[in-house]
């Protein structure tokens, strides 16, 4: 975090109300809407990383609207966006830029790659080469790129939105584990219900929906947001929650891998964003179990034989982990 990220958050917290912060939001949710129909979760998890400073990845199958929803979402606010197709033959400069040779000048100069912008959209991630995908774990983490010794800030917000088909479709090179720790949050589309999809026919054959969007957000509102969700209070009861659900999950006998320490802190992260539109400057515990799913599920590894217990183990003992680790009481106190 920045230096002055404490005199920023006490300038915002003096200005901006909880009612006025889920104002704001509920606007880019409903700007977003517009184009994604009846996926209002997916639409809430988007904005969630956004102002928690975290990046999603959307996983499922193609033609559910994945970029699609990247796309909204950077159509509504008003800041620089680049979309990166991820293909076999993506090179990792490609991706953060190169040096090259200026004869005039008689030196090398950094040319900057697709990840200089505030939000970036990583295209079927999965169809890169593992070496091009590392490319983004610096940017992801840091938010900088390093360039033959030398480091170059990326611009702030920063999100990196990421979308991948299944790992069982062919072409596809499988994240690894310090790649997806770096996601905060994992979500599927899913398929639309009939009457989304009637309607998704009648209003597309004529007219590409991205056309009719108007930014309602910038990047200096967008900062703004985050450093008043910062600043949401979490109890030391809460956080003592969190730590428990955390080392729960490394204990369990049908997971091989647990959370990690930065999962633990991207969750809370995203908490406080989650109770911040609803209209609250506190964290409860249903905000951490909301988003456990999200935000551990694709970390985490199932036990040898954990298939036997359902299609979705890790799923299924996250629900266990939620149901047997004891809430806290009072926990604003």
């Amino acid at each position: 975090m920045p230096d002055n990220s404490t005199a920023i958050t006490t300038t915002v917290t003096a200005t901006i109300t909880a009612e006025q912060f889920a104002a704001r939001t509920d606007e880019i949710i409903r700007s977003v809407s517009r184009v994604i129909d009846g996926k209002p979760d997916a639409v809430r998890s988007a904005l969630v990383c956004l102002l928690a400073e975290g990046h999603l990845l959307i996983e499922d199958v193609p033609g559910v609207g994945k970029t699609m929803l990247a796309r909204a979402l950077a159509a509504s606010v008003d800041a620089t966006v680049r979309r990166i197709q991820f293909t076999p033959d993506l090179l990792p400069g490609d991706v953060t830029g190169v040096s090259v040779y200026n004869p005039v000048d008689r030196e090398f100069e950094f040319k900057p790659g697709a990840v200089f912008a505030h939000i970036v959209i990583a295209d079927e991630i999965n169809r890169s080469s593992p070496k091009t995908q590392s490319a983004l774990l610096e940017a992801m983490e840091e938010r900088q790129v390093t360039v033959d010794g030398s480091t170059h800030p990326l611009p702030e917000p920063f999100l990196v939105v990421a979308t991948q088909n299944p790992l069982e479709m062919e072409g596809t090179y499988a994240l690894p584990e310090a790649q997806r720790d770096r996601f905060m949050m994992r979500i599927s589309m899913g398929y639309p219900d009939a009457a989304a999809e009637a309607l998704m026919i009648r209003q597309r054959d004529v007219v590409n929906p991205l056309a009719d969007i108007s930014p309602v957000a910038d990047a200096a509102s967008i900062a703004e947001l985050i450093a008043w969700a910062r600043a949401v209070h979490v109890a030391p009861a809460i956080e003592e929650y969190t730590v428990a659900l955390a080392q729960a999950t490394r204990s369990d006998p049908s997971l091989h891998l647990g959370a990690s320490p930065r999962a633990t802190l991207q969750l809370i992260r995203s908490a406080k964003v989650w109770a911040a539109l609803d209209g609250r400057d506190f964290v409860i515990p249903d905000d951490v179990a909301d988003l456990l799913i999200p935000v551990f599920a694709h970390r985490l590894l199932p036990a040898r034989g954990a298939n036997r217990f359902g299609a979705q183990p890790i799923e299924t003992a996250l629900r266990q982990i939620i149901d047997r680790v004891r809430v806290p009481v009072q926990a604003r106190a």
